[in-house]
């Protein structure tokens, strides 16, 4: 293993920690160890993810250790040698950059999964909002700013922007954002009542009580909400096709749906 390696090894459970902070409440922390599986996941992942780690660990007594981001923040981590097995990213756009690259194995990559984005506000604050072309949500937001993933970056961001330009009311909030760096800390400000709307993906919004959605943006107002997954160029440890098949399985479908994600198969992308 080279410096660069073993180096991205010892960071990698402060990235961890990192990500999780950002994602929701700190979790125990937790050591690398030489077998695990090490995977980079969308932070919008995690609720699902968590959950199919802990039965994948029941019913194998292995276990896999995942790192949870904004997809351009993992990426460009892997691109820069970080020892990432598996790569579940959150649009295309990330996975085919790294593909480009070469630093997938183009033949595991398949399209897991697909969301929705909406609108939503502190669960004490919510009122429903129609959202349609030319919606007033500058006024909807008063003094208050739009939390959201990173627009230029994080897919969650970049979806969000391109509703909101496709609706035609970006131009009127633009200047009031409350930009963050992975869609699970986009949902923290609007969770702990800092922002008074936000937009995220219908599986976050599920997945904190204290928010509720407000409104749901029409699909034909941006690209299709894509996840797709892939091996590594560097992946060789046999528990990470192994892992990746578990996640692709009948097994795993529940608890992606359970979240609200749509489960699109394991058909190749």
């Amino acid at each position: 293993m080279g410096v660069s390696r073993r180096n991205w090894l010892a960071g990698l459970l402060g990235l961890a920690v990192t990500a999780t902070l950002a994602a929701g409440p700190p979790q125990p922390t937790a050591q690398v160890q030489a077998g695990d599986v090490v995977v980079f996941a969308a932070a919008s992942l995690k609720n699902a993810l968590d959950a199919i780690n802990a039965q994948w660990q029941k019913d194998t007594g292995k276990k896999a250790l995942i790192s949870y981001g904004a997809s351009s923040t993992l990426a460009k981590q892997i691109e820069q040698g970080a020892p990432a097995q598996i790569f579940i990213s959150a649009d295309l756009d990330w996975m085919e950059y790294l593909a480009k690259k070469n630093l997938i194995k183009p033949e595991t990559r398949s399209n897991l999964l697909g969301n929705r984005i909406v609108l939503i506000a502190p669960k004490d604050r919510a009122q429903s909002i129609d959202i349609t072309p030319g919606f007033d949500l500058a006024k909807a937001l008063g003094d208050g700013r739009l939390s959201m993933a990173n627009v230029d970056s994080v897919p969650a961001g970049k979806y969000g922007k391109a509703a909101l330009e496709k609706l035609g009311v970006w131009n009127s909030v633009s200047g009031k954002l409350a930009q963050a760096e992975n869609v699970r800390a986009a949902l923290l400000l609007v969770s702990r009542g800092e922002t008074p709307l936000g937009i995220v993906y219908q599986t976050d919004a599920a997945a904190d009580p204290n928010v509720k959605i407000v409104g749901m943006f029409p699909e034909d107002t941006h690209p299709p909400i894509i996840y797709p997954i892939a091996l590594t160029a560097t992946a060789n440890n046999p528990d990470a096709a192994t892992f990746l098949d578990y996640v692709r399985s009948a097994k795993a479908k529940p608890m992606f749906e359970a979240q609200g994600f749509t489960v699109l198969g394991s058909g190749r992308s």
